[in-house]
C-alpha cells in the first residue's frame, strides 16, 4: 500500500501529466501507463486516483477505470502539496471548528462558504483542496461539497483510540509484516527533527500529520490492506476532534522518543515486544489526551487553536 506522502506525490505527477498534455474532460487515464511512467506499481497509482477523485479531478467508472472530471485548464490553479502556511490559516481552523460544533451543515457550496467566511474564491479553493486531501470533505457533482462523518465526543474519541490500539498492535504481528527500510529511515529522521524543533510552536495540523504518517507507515508494513484501510478511516474521523484537544505539549518529547523506540524494536525483529509497546503507547496517549476533549456544542469559538 502507498504511504500518504507517496500518494500525494503521485497525484501531483498525474496532475502535471494532465496539464502538460492539455487533456480534455472525459479523457481516460490508463493506470498501467501512468504506473510505468512514474516507475511504480499500479497499487500506488490507484491510491493517487482515489486521492484525486476526492478532489473532483477524476471520476471512476466500474470496469472501465478513471476519467478526467475536468479539463486541464480548469485544473491550472490546483495545488496538491499543502505548505505550512495552509496549516496556520485561520479560516481553515474556523471551518474545522464550525463543522465540529454543528454550525456548518453536511453539504455546503463554495458561494456559501465565501460569504460566511469572507474569503476570495482562490483562497477558499486552496483551503477546500487541503481539507479534501485530509479526507474530511469531498466534492459533489456541480459546485457543492460534502463533509464526511467525524468523531464528535469524548466517548467516540476514546473508542477510536482503543480500536487503534487493537489493530496496530495486531498489524505488526501479521505473518506478512516486512519493514520498509526507506520509509522507516524517513520516519526516524522526521522524529529526530521534531526532537530538535520547538514542539510548542508547531501547528496541531502538522503534528497530527506527522504522527499519523508514522503509525500508518508501520501498519502498511503488515502487508494487510484491511489494517491500513481501517487505520486511515479512524484517523480521518478523529482529525477534527484532535484539533480541539487541550494537551500539555511537554509530553510531545516523550512521544517522539516512544516512536523511535517502536522503530528500534521493529528493526531489531522483536515484533512481540514492539506490539506490546505499541499498544501501551497508544493507550497511554488516550489516557493523557481524552480528558482534554472539549464538550459539544456550545464550546467557545477558537479561530487559531494551534
Amino acid at each position: 500500500m502507498a504511504r500518504s506522502s507517496l500518494t500525494a506525490q503521485l497525484a501531483a505527477q498525474i496532475l502535471d501529466h494532465i496539464r502538460a498534455n492539455d487533456l480534455p474532460r472525459g479523457q481516460h487515464l490508463p493506470s498501467q501507463a501512468l504506473a510505468d511512467a512514474c516507475r511504480v506499481s499500479r497499487a500506488p497509482i490507484n491510491s493517487a486516483f482515489k486521492f484525486l477523485r476526492n478532489l473532483g479531478v477524476v471520476r471512476f467508472e466500474s470496469n472501465r477505470g478513471y476519467f478526467l472530471a475536468a479539463d486541464a485548464n480548469e485544473l491550472a490553479a490546483l495545488k496538491l502539496l499543502a505548505n505550512e502556511e495552509g496549516d496556520e490559516d485561520d479560516a481553515y481552523f474556523e471551518i474545522a471548528e464550525d463543522r465540529l460544533s454543528g454550525k456548518l451543515p453536511a453539504q455546503v457550496t463554495e458561494s456559501e462558504l465565501m460569504r460566511l467566511y469572507r474569503l476570495p474564491r482562490s483562497r477558499l479553493v486552496r483551503i477546500l483542496s487541503k481539507i479534501a486531501q485530509e479526507g474530511w470533505i469531498e466534492r459533489l457533482p456541480g459546485h457543492g461539497w460534502e463533509f464526511r462523518p467525524t468523531l464528535t465526543d469524548r466517548k467516540s474519541y476514546e473508542a477510536g483510540y482503543r480500536f487503534r490500539a487493537s489493530i496496530e498492535s495486531a498489524a505488526v504481528l501479521e505473518p506478512g509484516f516486512r519493514i520498509d527500510r526507506d520509509a522507516f529511515r524517513a520516519a526516524r529522521e522526521q522524529q529526530q527533527a521534531l526532537l530538535e524543533a520547538d514542539l510548542k510552536k508547531l501547528s496541531r495540523a502538522r503534528l497530527f500529520r506527522i504522527n499519523t504518517e508514522l503509525h500508518e507507515t508501520i501498519v502498511a508494513c503488515s502487508g494487510n490492506e484491511f489494517f491500513l484501510d481501517a487505520l486511515k478511516r479512524v484517523n480521518r474521523l478523529r482529525r477534527l476532534i484532535e484539533y480541539r484537544v487541550t494537551v500539555d505539549r511537554s509530553r510531545l518529547n516523550r512521544q517522539c522518543r516512544e516512536h523511535l523506540k517502536i522503530l528500534d524494536l521493529l528493526e531489531a525483529g522483536n515484533v512481540t515486544a514492539a506490539s506490546a509497546f505499541l499498544r501501551e503507547h497508544i493507550e497511554g496517549a488516550n489516557t493523557l489526551k481524552s480528558p482534554g476533549v472539549e464538550p459539544l456544542p456550545g464550546a467557545r469559538r477558537k479561530k487559531n487553536p494551534a
